[in-house]
């Protein structure tokens, strides 16, 4: 999220839960001032905030979940972008005696497969040279020998299929 703000914005500001004390966490007990309230956490986080060039990140928002709430009249206020992240586990149970925002949209996320986490890496030669390794190798599992050679000069494929084993 940070790469994001940094890429995107003139400037973001991350509030991890997990990590701010008391002070920060009391600023949301009064929602009344929107603008006084950002110009706080602003002035608090050290980061200078654009309307509408700005994104403000809650991690770990599961921990505290008044500014789950806060996100409502955040929003509404229309000054700047918001993302909020942490265990949905978590934020499920700490539901209690808050207002859920309807302004929230859930985005499951799953981890990448090394497949992806080279393509979000710009490489786009890495899996199809793994394939053409596998491919030469005689080897009919997809997820056996490397190369023929490592099974030729004493190594042991893994894969029963594989004629080299």
């Amino acid at each position: 999220m940070e790469e994001f703000g940094r890429n995107e914005y003139d400037s973001y500001m991350l509030i991890d839960f997990g990590r701010v004390g008391k002070p920060i966490k009391e600023m949301f007990d009064d929602l009344t001032d929107i603008p006084f309230l950002l110009q706080k956490l602003s002035a608090a986080m050290r980061v200078k905030l654009y309307k509408r060039r700005s994104l403000i990140i809650f991690d770990e928002v599961q921990r505290f979940p008044r500014a789950r709430e806060a996100i409502k009249f955040l929003v509404a206020d229309g000054e700047y972008d918001f993302i909020e992240t942490g265990s949905l586990i978590s934020i499920h149970e700490n539901v209690k005696d808050i207002i859920i925002p309807s302004e929230e949209r859930s985005i499951e996320m799953f981890p990448m497969d090394f497949e992806e986490f080279c393509w979000a890496l710009g490489d786009e030669t890495t899996v199809p040279t793994i394939r053409e390794i596998i491919s030469r190798s005689g080897c009919p599992s997809a997820t056996a020998c490397i190369s023929p050679s490592w099974t030729s000069s004493g190594g042991t494929c893994w894969s029963e299929a594989c004629p080299g084993r």
